[in-house]
C-alpha cells in the first residue's frame, strides 16, 4: 500500500473550504476590531492571530490530504487515548471561563480536548466498524448490545468526561456522529433508536441534576428572567438579528459589537453575519455551507470502501450538527451551550483541527479520482 494518494483533491470541496474561510475571516475581523480594539488597544489584534492560524491550517489540509487515507486507521486508538487523557486533564488544569473548564491554556495557544475528543471519536468508530463487517447487522437484541457494546462505552466515556466539564453540547455532537456511523455501519434503526433513548434519556437526567444546564434552559424559554445576567447575551443577539432585516446594516456597521454582545467574535459572530448582511446574506453564507455539507456526502457515497466512506461522513455529519447547533444558539432556537461556528468563530486551536478533518475528506476524495475510470 502506498503511503500517498495519487489522484487529484476534490476540486469544488477544496474552493469552497478556502472561500467559507475567506467570508469567515472577514466577518470574524468586523466582528471583532472593536473588542480587540478595546481590550489590545490594536484593532488587527484577533483577525491577525486567525489569519495565521488559517494559513497554518490551509498547509496542515493539503499536507493531510496527500496521504493514502488508509495510514489514518494507524493513529485511530492513540488519538482516542490523548483525547481522553486530555479530557481528564482539563479537570485540573483547565482554565475557567463562564462557569466551564473546557480549555488547556499553553501561554501562547489554547486547547479544547473536545475538538480533538471529536476527531478521534470518527476516526477510531470507522476503523473499528471496516475492521469489522457486518458485526452491527445482527437483528438478535442480546447479539447486537454486545456488538455494539464497545462503541457505546467510548460514547459514554467521552460524553461523561464532557459532562464534567460541563459541556452538553459538545455531548450531543459526539452522540449524533456516532449514531450516525453506527447506522451506516449497519446497525439497525430499531437498535439506535434504543440507545438513542436511553441516551436521552441519561441527557435528561444530567440537565435536570445540574444547576448549570437548569439555569440554561428557564433561560432560554425566557431570556427576560436575567436580563442583566444570564440572558443578556441571547437578548443582543437577536436584537443584532432582527436589526438586520434583508440586506444588512453593511459590512463593519454592526451596532451590537460595540460592548452590548459579549464575545462577538467567538460563538455569536453569526449575529454579526445577520446584522451586517441581513437576511439575504446569512442565506448565501448558510447555502455555500449546504453546499460543502452536500459534497461531503457525495464523497462518502463515492468513496472506494468502507473505512473512506465512514470518514468522510463523520466528518461532514459533525459539520452539519455544528452549523446548525450554532445557528440554532445565536436565534434562540435551543439555550446557549457554547459551540463554534465552523470558519468563522475565532478560535486557532480548533480552526487547525477543523482543516485536518477537511484534509481528511479531501485524501478520501483523491482516491475516488485516482479508481474512477
Amino acid at each position: 500500500m502506498e503511503r500517498t494518494a495519487k489522484g487529484p483533491m476534490d476540486l469544488p470541496f477544496a474552493l469552497l473550504v478556502v472561500l467559507l474561510s475567506g467570508i469567515g475571516l472577514v466577518m470574524m475581523f468586523s466582528a471583532s476590531y472593536a473588542v480587540a480594539d478595546v481590550r489590545t488597544s490594536t484593532p488587527a489584534f484577533y483577525v491577525s492571530r486567525q489569519g495565521l492560524y488559517m494559513l497554518m491550517g490551509m498547509a496542515v489540509m493539503l499536507m493531510v490530504s496527500r496521504f493514502n487515507y488508509n495510514y489514518f486507521s494507524s493513529f485511530s486508538i492513540p488519538a482516542m487515548i490523548a483525547a481522553v487523557v486530555l479530557l481528564v486533564v482539563v479537570l485540573f488544569v483547565g482554565s475557567d471561563q463562564k462557569e466551564a473548564v473546557r480549555w488547556i491554556n499553553f501561554g501562547f495557544f489554547n486547547i479544547q480536548p473536545s475538538e480533538i475528543a471529536k476527531v478521534a471519536v470518527i476516526v477510531l468508530f470507522a476503523t473499528m466498524i471496516a475492521a469489522s463487517p457486518g458485526r452491527l447487522e445482527e437483528k438478535r437484541l442480546l447479539p447486537a448490545l454486545w456488538g455494539v457494546a464497545p462503541y457505546m462505552g467510548l460514547l459514554v466515556l467521552i460524553a461523561g468526561l464532557m459532562a464534567l466539564q460541563p459541556h452538553f453540547s459538545g455531548i450531543i455532537l459526539i452522540l449524533a456522529v456516532g449514531g450516525v456511523m453506527l447506522f451506516m455501519g449497519g446497525l439497525a434503526l430499531r437498535w439506535i433508536a434504543l440507545v438513542g433513548g436511553a441516551g436521552i434519556g441519561g441527557m435528561y437526567i444530567l440537565i435536570t441534576a445540574t444547576e448549570y444546564a437548569a439555569n440554561r434552559i428557564a433561560i432560554w424559554q425566557d431570556p427576560w428572567l436575567a436580563p442583566r445576567d444570564g440572558g443578556w447575551q441571547t437578548i443582543q443577539s437577536l436584537y443584532a438579528v432582527a436589526s438586520g432585516g434583508w440586506f444588512g446594516l453593511g459590512l463593519g456597521q454592526s451596532r451590537q459589537k460595540y460592548s452590548y454582545l459579549p464575545e462577538p467574535h467567538n460563538d455569536f459572530v453569526f449575529a454579526i453575519v445577520c446584522e451586517e448582511l441581513g437576511l439575504f446574506g446569512a442565506l448565501v453564507v448558510l447555502f455555500l455551507f449546504m453546499l460543502l455539507i452536500a459534497r461531503g456526502f457525495w464523497i462518502a457515497l463515492n468513496a472506494r470502501d468502507t473505512f473512506g466512506r465512514l470518514l468522510v461522513a463523520g466528518v461532514t455529519v459533525r459539520l452539519a450538527i455544528q452549523t446548525f447547533l450554532n445557528v440554532a444558539v445565536v436565534t434562540n432556537l435551543i439555550p446557549v451551550t457554547g459551540i463554534s461556528m465552523p470558519f468563522f468563530s475565532y478560535g486557532g486551536s480548533s480552526l487547525v483541527i477543523q482543516m485536518v478533518e477537511m484534509g481528511i475528506v479531501l485524501a478520501v476524495s483523491r482516491q475516488i479520482r485516482a479508481t474512477s475510470p
